[in-house]
């Protein structure tokens, strides 16, 4: 597994890298500089299960309110910064445990090597970031526009210009909108590089199609053994990207723990608002910390037979339903009870 095969890099109390499991991590969304909002959705992060969290770091104001985020959250916190190398050194001050950065785009070598003797002085591991967005001239005249190939040169270059700064704790990310070009991207450089890699579809979209482009590019690669940190990026509440990141990893067998929801597709033998009631039951068993799986069936003919690999589901009737535990029948219930029927079991199954 090519994830095994790499450095293992220190963020704030999370290690990635080597032996260490796939970590999760989103972005917030919020102003840096508005403390309060940003740490309120930090805490919203955390308790989705986010491992580390990303701000973005635009301005000095922005620098500063690191140092009391930091102070009131739980999880490593990484500062993204784009153009100014002043926010790096001014990010790594005021307590960021890893810095974003494409050397690029910071400017002068005087200017890259400020950071880097920052990251140096207190340990911080670097991002070396690059996407499709970023290609050098030079590299999309080479490559005849934008490929994986290219990606990985330009990262790989990014890569050597801090490393010949004799300094070498670092992340990499090379991220593309385009599926299949970020599939190749990463095989190329897993083979390259021997750092931890971030990984993730940028500019997937909205929930709905960046959760498809997500995880069809994201469980490819970490089937591969590619990846060693992930995020799942979404228009929407970062919370989102949280719920899927969790799911790709378990559908895939790197994570356990969490209620897992199985439900059928229905069909013309449904009689109770199906769809309706297994949203209401992926949303309630949020609330539960335990490692089962929870089958909801659209009816009670073979309901209880395609429940059996369930330790607890729900199967409509006409008006009415079954409570099934390993496949078995225990009681019939009305429809409207069904939820909170389910609700009880789960509430008695944590004691």
């Amino acid at each position: 597994m090519l994830r095994q095969n790499t450095r293992e890099v220190r963020i704030g109390n999370v290690v990635i890298g080597g032996e260490h499991p796939v970590a999760i991590q989103s972005m917030t969304n919020t102003r840096t500089e508005d403390v309060e909002g940003t740490v309120e959705q930090i805490h919203r992060l955390e308790a989705a299960g986010c491992e580390i969290v990303r701000c973005t770091v635009p301005t000095q104001e922005a620098a500063d309110a690191l140092r009391e985020i930091k102070k009131r959250i739980q999880i490593p916190l990484v500062a993204d910064i784009h153009f100014d190398y002043r926010m790096a050194v001014a990010a790594i001050e005021n307590g960021a445990d890893k810095i974003r950065i494409n050397p690029g785009n910071i400017g002068a070598e005087e200017r890259l090597r400020a950071v880097v003797e920052k990251a140096r002085e207190y340990e911080v591991p670097i991002r070396v970031g690059v996407n499709s967005g970023s290609l050098e001239k030079p590299l999309l005249e080479k490559y005849g526009g934008v490929t994986a190939e290219g990606l990985v040169e330009s990262a790989l270059d990014k890569v050597r210009m801090i490393e010949d700064m004799d300094y070498d704790n670092l992340v990499v990310s090379i991220k593309s909108s385009d599926v299949m070009m970020c599939v190749k991207a990463h095989e190329i450089i897993a083979r390259k590089c021997p750092y931890p890699l971030h990984v993730g579809i940028t500019e997937a979209g909205t929930v709905y199609s960046g959760n498809i482009k997500s995880s069809v590019g994201l469980g490819i690669l970490l089937y591969e053994g590619i990846g060693n940190t992930i995020r799942v990026s979404l228009t929407g509440d970062p919370v989102e990207e949280i719920r899927s990141a969790k799911l790709i990893l378990k559908t895939l067998g790197l994570r356990k723990g969490g209620v897992e929801v199985v439900s059928c597709p229905t069909c013309g033998r449904t009689r109770i608002d199906l769809i309706g009631l297994a949203n209401q039951v992926e949303a309630m068993v949020q609330e539960f910390p335990l490692d089962i799986k929870v089958a909801v069936m659209g009816c009670a003919v073979n309901g209880p037979g395609e429940a059996r690999e369930a330790d607890i589901g729900i199967a409509g009737g006409d008006g009415e339903g079954l409570l099934i535990k390993k496949g078995e029948i225990v009681k019939k219930v009305k429809e409207e009870d069904l939820l909170e029927t389910l609700r009880q079991e789960l509430i008695h199954w944590n004691k």
